[in-house]
């Protein structure tokens, strides 16, 4: 069979099928000239007044100053540029795509395209028809059609399997998804690595502190489409490898610069609102991590995981003060911490001891009836139903703000000319918390109880005849999660000032809960660091940006999650083993000249 290639004109009539519609190769000069030349106008477009009311959000109605949506585009299609230009082989841009110089187009065209498009309907659909529409918006959206047109026409960056036909438009889409790997990047000067480190960090944190900031839902919508494409082609370029691997070189360097951006976030908010969403996403981020001890490294499936969580908020909001508790006491910031972190580890290891011996499918039922049954008891300790504990369905409210060193979190503070209010304050302690856990985490899973964690949860059986204690170490596992779960359990309940049981379900239309926090671990990737908290952040911060959706939140999640599985199983941010069991690589090819064992030849395919 004849391997095809976009540039291939022969056909083969045995292998053409009804539903397939080839796309036309354009000369690759001429498909690279018009990517150019769409990208360009698309820029200019956005120039140019897009509508001539200011009823649309982000007054679209200025000349010559982008704004709202506008800038999305603007950004999109200088990132478009870019890439085709790097493809002309420009000294200073060949560097932007070391994994392939056509995929990336293709991707990020797509994204400028959708971006664009959504806002034209958007304008046309909240004022009225397309009439609103103004010249620029047109110059826009037709210079990014002009832009996909030019992609497809480009070769692919990887050429088409010997049993693959020849594709059609999604299939040309989806093959740029499987760009090859980046070749070896020339050595770089420590001093050049460690500022790549900075600036790469320094981005994210804007685009980050961009999508939290976004003032209203159709923006958002905007900023998640550009976002995703972007992402994608930066992945697609290989600039992701590259940078990865330098921040597996100067790991130190990389948590520092980590820990540095995340510190400057609260800074560059000037809406507390916002701020609260970030302290609320490093609560719901840290859990998601605790949950990944248990579920990535041990493989241990729990369903009732929120539990800890609020066991860890109702222990430190019953001795933080509040006038509601029962028991009347007022520990010290540290002495509820750690009330609520044990607290949580002492259900851990009691929930776990005769449970764990379970497996599989029955491990998830016993820790699913285990989170009901912590939220019916939380109900009924309410002096009525049981003793007056946690004060039933109203729980435990009025829980006054920490107080660490002196330095009361409840008032705004001055720091370096900048008023940090109540919620920055939350999200600078949450994030030391989170530091905490991630060290935990880190250190656990380099450790040989964390090699034996993985042992257990690739085969049980195996690492029991190894000599491995699998009990012991999933109850190790369990208590560990659960006691991480609690230490940020103590601070959610100051930050949203009352715990009650409503807010620890297995699921429901507000994060935390046992399926958001499952779903962030492996939307994000089990057994990383930055995968939960990637998952965490975008699984909060979609539903509180888009609440005209709640109605239709959970059918959204659940489509969100089916193309995830079937698409990308491995999760945003895989380790190579997960890489490795969920995608063909191609290690146990035979070429056609080398003889089988028994005599015969052939060719072997990758996974076979």
């Amino acid at each position: 069979m004849t391997t095809k290639t976009p540039t291939d004109k022969t056909t083969d009539t045995t292998e053409a099928t009804a539903t397939t519609t080839p796309v036309v190769p354009l000369p690759p000069a001429v498909a690279r000239a018009t990517t150019v030349a769409g990208s360009a106008v698309a820029l200019i477009g956005t120039f140019l007044a897009w509508t001539w009311t200011d009823e649309f959000p982000g007054n679209l109605t200025v000349t010559g100053y982008p704004g709202g949506l506008q800038v999305l585009t603007l950004v999109g299609a200088a990132v478009t540029l870019l890439f085709a230009l790097s493809g002309y082989g420009i000294k200073g841009l060949r560097w932007l795509t070391p994994g392939g110089t056509n995929s990336p187009v293709l991707l990020s065209a797509l994204g400028v395209l959708g971006t664009t498009g959504y806002t034209l309907g958007a304008i046309s659909q909240e004022l009225g028809g397309l009439v609103n529409l103004e010249p620029g918006a047109w110059v826009s959206g037709i210079g990014a059609l002009v832009a996909v047109l030019g992609a497809l026409g480009l070769p692919a960056d990887q050429p088409y399997g010997a049993d693959e036909p020849t594709p059609g438009l999604w299939g040309r889409i989806r093959h740029s998804l499987t760009a090859p790997e980046p070749g070896r990047a020339r050595e770089l000067p420590s001093w050049a690595e460690i500022l790549i480190i900075a600036a790469g960090f320094g981005v994210g944190l804007y685009v980050f502190a961009y999508g939290i900031g976004t003032e209203y839902s159709e923006l958002f919508i905007g900023f998640l489409v550009t976002a995703a494409f972007g992402f994608t082609a930066v992945t697609r370029a290989g600039l992701l490898k590259r940078l990865s691997a330098l921040t597996a070189k100067h790991r130190n360097v990389t948590l520092t610069a980590a820990f540095v951006a995340a510190i400057c976030f609260p800074f560059t908010q000037s809406n507390d609102q916002f701020a609260l969403i970030g302290a609320n996403i490093l609560i719901f981020a840290t859990v998601a991590l605790g949950l990944n001890v248990v579920v990535g490294l041990a493989g241990l499936l729990d369903l009732g995981y929120v539990a800890f969580l609020g066991v860890g908020a109702y222990a430190a909001a019953l001795v933080s003060g509040s006038p509601q508790s029962s028991i009347g006491v007022h520990f010290p910031f540290w002495a509820a911490v750690l009330t609520g972190a044990v607290a949580s580890l002492v259900f851990g290891v009691v929930i776990g001891a005769p449970t764990l011996r379970l497996r599989g499918d029955y491990l998830a039922i016993v820790t699913l009836g285990f989170g009901e049954i912590f939220r019916i008891t939380m109900n009924n300790l309410n002096g009525n139903s049981g003793p007056d504990v946690t004060n039933g369905s109203n729980g435990i409210p009025n829980i006054p703000d920490l107080e660490v060193f002196g330095f009361n979190l409840g008032v705004p503070h001055d720091v370096l000319g900048h008023e940090l209010t109540r919620s920055g304050n939350y999200y600078l302690l949450m994030l030391l918390f989170t530091a905490i856990v991630v060290l935990v985490f880190r250190r656990s899973a380099e450790s040989r109880i964390g090699r034996a964690w993985v042992a257990i949860r690739e085969d049980e059986t195996a690492a029991t005849a190894m000599g491995i204690n699998g009990f012991r170490l999933k109850l190790l596992a369990f208590a560990l999660g659960a006691c991480l779960a609690g230490l940020a359990g103590t601070v959610q309940a100051h930050v949203s000032y009352s715990v009650t049981p409503e807010q620890y379900q297995f699921a429901g239309s507000v994060p935390p809960n046992s399926a958001f926090l499952l779903a962030a671990v492996i939307l994000g990737g089990m057994g990383t660091i930055s995968g939960p908290l990637i998952g965490a952040a975008l699984l909060y911060l979609i539903p509180a940006k888009l609440q005209f959706m709640a109605e239709y939140q959970l059918l959204l999640f659940g489509a969100a999650l089916m193309l995830l599985m079937r698409f990308r199983p491995e999760g945003l941010v895989a380790d190579r083993r997960k890489q490795l069991e969920f995608h063909e690589t191609g290690q146990l090819d035979v070429p056609d000249d080398k003889p089988l064992p028994d005599g015969a030849t052939g060719v072997a395919k990758a996974g076979a």
